[in-house]
C-alpha cells in the first residue's frame, strides 16, 4: 500500500507524525494548519491524520469526511458532538479511526484493564484513576483517563474517581487501582515521549485500507 498522507495540525504531534512517516519512507504530501484550505482534488487521494484542538476538529469535519479518502484523528475533546461525526464520515462513505490515545502501549493498558474489571467486579474492589501531564496540556482529565473510566464504569457498574495532576514536562502518566480490604491491584502505563501516540496514529493510518465505517483504534487491535 503506497501511503499518502496529509497532517492536519503542525504542532509537537503534527512534527512528530511527520518524523514516524519519514522513519518508515514516507514524505507527507503536505502538512497543514488550515486543512479546509486543501485542495479536494489531492485531498482525494490522501489519509488526513488530525491532532489538532477540539475547536478546530468540530470546525473541520465534515470537510474531512467529504474529501479525504479516509482520516484518523487523535485529537479529543469532541465527544459531545461524536453522534454527528459519526454520521458524517457515515454518509460520507469515509473511514475513520479515531482514539483517546494511539499508543499501542495505552491500548494493552485499556485491554488488561478491561480484563481485570469484569473479573473484579462483584468482589469488594473500589476503582480509582489517576493521570500526571505537562502544565501545557490544557484538559483535565485527559482523554486517555476518561476512556479508562468508561472502561470501568461499564464492566463494574462502578464509577471510579479521577484525580489530575499537571507537572513540568510529563509527556503523560496513567494509573488505574483497584483496591479491595484485601489487596490492591495497579496498572500504570508511563509514556517516555509522544512518539508512541505518532506511531499508534501511523500503523492505523495502514489500518484504513480496504476499512470501511467508524472504528475506535482499540477496537482494530485487540
Amino acid at each position: 500500500m503506497e501511503l499518502k498522507v496529509i497532517i492536519s495540525g503542525y504542532g509537537k504531534m503534527g512534527h512528530m507524525v511527520e518524523a514516524r512517516l519519514k522513519a518508515r519512507g514516507i514524505d507527507p504530501v503536505a502538512a497543514s494548519e488550515d486543512i479546509c484550505a486543501v485542495d479536494p482534488a489531492v485531498a482525494r487521494e490522501c489519509i488526513c491524520i488530525d491532532f489538532t484542538t477540539p475547536d478546530a476538529f468540530k470546525a473541520n469535519y465534515k470537510f474531512i469526511a467529504a474529501n479525504f479518502k479516509a482520516a484518523v484523528v487523535g485529537t479529543t475533546g469532541w465527544n459531545d458532538i461524536k453522534d454527528a461525526v459519526t454520521a458524517e464520515f457515515l454518509a460520507q462513505g469515509t473511514p475513520l479511526i479515531y482514539a483517546s490515545n494511539f499508543s499501542i502501549g495505552v491500548n494493552a493498558l485499556f485491554a488488561a484493564v478491561q480484563k481485570a474489571s469484569a473479573v473484579l467486579k462483584g468482589h469488594g474492589y473500589t476503582p480509582a484513576i489517576s493521570e500526571t501531564h505537562h502544565i501545557h496540556k490544557l484538559d483535565a482529565p485527559s482523554g486517555t483517563a476518561k476512556s479508562l473510566g468508561a472502561i470501568v464504569e461499564a464492566e463494574m457498574d462502578a464509577v471510579p474517581e479521577i484525580t489530575s495532576f499537571r507537572e513540568g514536562e510529563v509527556p503523560g502518566i496513567h494509573t488505574v487501582e483497584f483496591l479491595s480490604s484485601c489487596d490492591k491491584l495497579v496498572f500504570t502505563h508511563e509514556a517516555f515521549s509522544r512518539e508512541g501516540l505518532a506511531e499508534g496514529a501511523v500503523a492505523a493510518a495502514f489500518m484504513t485500507e480496504g476499512l470501511t465505517g467508524v472504528h475506535e483504534f482499540k477496537e482494530l487491535i485487540v
